[in-house]
């Protein structure tokens, strides 16, 4: 609060001029201890401040230090390099705005109040002093007689002079009260403007470096959540195999035997074995038995051990073929067995019989893989090259192209798949798989968030995608479904967002799109059931008349592809949304089945004039591997059986649909459901002859009954049954005429 003092008062001296200044005084003496305050709080934040920067200082060196001992890991090194340099200028902009802060702070209040009020403060020391003076004058003018002519002359002469300087030193005083009061004001200000531009400059600098880092912070944080998912799988995998050791018996458990027979890679088989000295005494040391128990492995056509990992193996047997192996009886310790050379022979000891046996195994099969090899060595020599235009060639080009042609490329490569179906960003790194679209990175979150029942969503570049998956995305794609669910954005003038709209702003529009449906085309279902029954061809619409039955038949399919595109487009649109899925599933139609869905079709719609066939049904008679993938993606029941009792698989298995069986079986359709004649898919296969199917329905079965006796922690399945299940997968998609396979002498089905 600004006080004025009247200069008129100042020279009457009058009371109000004492109260003004009593005012003053005591605003001044409050000013001062607050400023005082202010200065004291000023030096103690940056003193904490230079003390948080040394501190940063020794974090963000630790740092460095962490990224150079993990330099063997590209991804931990790069992020912990680049954010150590982001905190390094973090603590220099720290250090500046604290630099700053001292000088406009703490140096323009100190030198307010050390120059401004102590320059008041002497002033006010005059001033009383000289009061005192003219307050004493007074008195003695007072008190001097009358008849005393001489002192009363001198004490009018000293009252004059007092008043004089009294008049002067109060003015001065005056002069710097409201010297003060005006200044107090500018330099307060302007000590704390400086102080908030420091701020300013300081957040400023670090949104620019932020920004700049954020893309890779994005990144990264892409790679984190795909490292939390493999870390989460792996964790579940070993709390699987932790579970199941637990459960099992091992009192007669032996060590996990290493040994593949077959093996591509360098080591056959390893592990401890006892050895015993081949010194004159041929003994086996027994206080220390550490020096002869040794790490053995069978590599190279080698016998070699080593005592720890980075010691250089020590060779027993430089060449296998030249020995042979055979177990000792006839010595003092169990599950001995020799292994004899031209020059030298070696006595190993196991720990069970079970993995001497297994050695011994190891070691015989090693040396007919020794011979083999060195035979099939010979061979290749002697064998010319494959020319350019033979067959053989021909094949490995083909395949080394379709390898070479990654997933991305393969769906961008349709047309608008080049950029996201809802923002419009190019190069898009993700997919709806159950949709048919691309998706950027942001819009992908998005749709995550909706439920798999709505999108399933999967990376074009880190996950591994199934042939019919990717079929099914080059047979719909971004500009197909985005003629189906915004077919009335322009109607309704609403603003499809952008590349760089806000989160929020995508979010609403794609769940105003996919979720509630708000820009499909909403186009009249028809109310009278003859109107379906129009549509239908002729040996459909017989089927539905009292008393009659439909069969497969294909009569009808030369007239139905007699039909225009856009005519044939126009007649699934008067249909009811579940019958259209019905039809446009026996007829291949995946733009079509797109649609019937995005009307609100039941993706099981079950209809009851035909036996209660399903689409997924349909589309097993129709024979489409990519139409039965979209709808199982969709939440198609795999095990929904029609009024005969037979389900999808049941369906493919008669038919010979080897690659829809496989299919089915991957997504636990049930084997052992039979047909109203008692019959389940293997007998069906068995009496049809059908041995790739035969197969298939076995191993699945087999498969079946080991994870039972697994029991609750057994693992989902066998590799070499996923391996043969993804084979045929990968053949029915790619070669479907190697799969319409049948027994010898057994009737084929046309």
């Amino acid at each position: 609060m600004r006080l004025a003092v009247d200069c008129a008062e100042c020279l009457k001296d009058s009371p109000r001029f004492r109260a003004a200044l009593e005012d003053v005084e005591g605003d001044v003496a409050e000013l001062e201890l607050k400023l005082e305050k202010l200065v004291k709080l000023c030096i103690a934040m940056i003193d904490t401040g230079k003390a948080f920067c040394v501190a940063n200082k020794q974090f963000m060196l630790g740092i460095q230090d962490l990224a150079q001992y993990s330099s063997q890991d590209p991804l931990l090194e790069d992020g912990l390099t680049k954010f150590s340099d982001t905190l390094q200028e973090m603590i220099h902009y720290h250090t500046i705005l604290f630099d700053q802060t001292q000088r406009s702070v703490r140096a323009q209040l100190q030198t307010f109040v050390k120059e401004d009020i102590r320059k008041f403060k002497d002033a006010k020391k005059q001033f009383e002093k000289v009061s005192e003076e003219k307050e004493a004058a007074l008195v003695k003018n007072a008190q001097v007689p009358r008849n005393k002519q001489h002192e009363v002359e001198e004490a009018a002469n000293i009252l004059t002079a007092t008043r004089k300087c009294f008049r002067h030193i109060t003015l001065d005083y005056v002069l710097q009260i409201n010297v003060l009061q005006s200044k107090r004001r500018s330099e307060i200000l302007k000590s704390m403007l400086s102080f908030m531009y420091a701020h300013l400059a300081f957040f400023h600098q670090g949104y620019d470096l932020f920004s700049e880092l954020g893309p890779y912070m994005k990144d990264l944080g892409v790679q984190l959540d795909r490292l939390t998912l493999d870390a989460a799988r792996e964790k579940r995998e070993l709390e699987q195999k932790h579970s199941t050791i637990q459960q099992k018996d091992v009192s007669s458990d032996d060590s996990k035997l290493d040994c593949d027979v077959d093996a591509t890679s360098v080591i056959v088989m390893e592990g401890y074995l006892f050895k015993r000295a081949s010194n004159a005494f041929k003994t086996w040391n027994r206080k220390k038995p550490d020096h002869i128990r040794r790490w053995f492995s069978i590599q190279n056509n080698q016998l070699v051990y080593q005592k720890k990992f980075k010691d250089n193996p020590t060779v027993v047997v430089e060449d296998l073929r030249l020995c042979t192996v055979k177990p000792c009886e006839d010595i003092e310790r169990r599950f001995c067995f020799e292994v004899v050379s031209p020059t030298k022979s070696c006595i190993l000891q196991a720990d069970s019989e079970k993995l001497r046996q297994a050695w011994m195994k190891a070691v015989q099969a090693s040396i007919a893989t020794a011979y083999r090899e060195k035979g099939e060595e010979s061979e290749v020599e002697r064998k010319p090259p494959p020319s350019a235009g033979s067959p053989e060639s021909g094949r490995d080009a083909k395949e080394r192209l379709l390898k070479g042609e990654s997933a991305l490329q393969q769906v961008q490569s349709i047309a608008g798949n080049e950029l996201c179906c809802d923002c419009g960003l190019a190069d898009p790194r993700w997919a709806s798989i159950n949709l048919g679209i691309t998706l950027c990175i942001e819009c992908s979150g998005i749709h995550r968030s909706l439920g798999v029942h709505f999108s399933k969503v999967r990376s074009l570049t880190l996950d591994s995608w199934e042939p019919e998956l990717l079929k099914l995305m080059c047979e719909l794609g971004n500009d197909v479904i985005n003629r189906v669910y915004e077919a009335q954005v322009e109607h309704m003038g609403v603003q499809k967002p952008q590349a760089g709209s806000h989160r929020q702003e995508k979010e609403a529009y794609i769940r105003a799109k996919y979720v509630e449906k708000q820009f499909v085309d909403r186009h009249p279902l028809p109310t009278v059931d003859q109107r379906e029954k129009d549509l239908l061809p002729p040996s459909r619409a017989a089927a539905r008349q009292p008393g009659g039955s439909e069969q497969p038949s294909t009569s009808s399919e030369p007239a139905e592809a007699a039909l225009t595109g856009a005519a044939r487009h126009q007649d699934f649109r008067l249909l009811q949304p579940g019958l259209q899925l019905y039809q446009a599933s026996r007829k291949k139609h995946l733009p079509e089945m797109a649609e019937a869905l995005a009307h609100g079709a039941d993706v099981n719609w079950v209809n009851v004039e035909e036996d209660r066939a399903t689409p997924l049904i349909q589309a097993v008679l129709g024979g489409s591997l990519v139409t039965c993938e979209f709808l199982l993606q969709n939440g198609a029941n795999v095990n929904l059986r029609d009024a005969q009792g037979r389900g999808p698989l049941h369906h493919a298995t008669v038919l010979g649909h080897t690659g829809q069986v496989c299919l089915f079986l991957k997504r636990g359709a049930d084997q052992h459901a039979t047909d109203e004649t008692g019959k389940d898919p293997l007998t069906v296969a068995v009496e049809a002859a059908n041995a790739d199917i035969v197969t298939l329905l076995r191993l699945s079965r087999m498969n079946e009954e080991m994870r039972e006796s697994e029991g609750l922690y057994g693992q989902p399945g066998d590799e070499t049954y996923q391996d043969i299940f993804r084979d045929f997968s990968q053949m029915a998609s790619n070669q479907p005429e190697k799969l319409r396979r049948f027994a010898p002498g057994a009737p084929q089905k046309p």
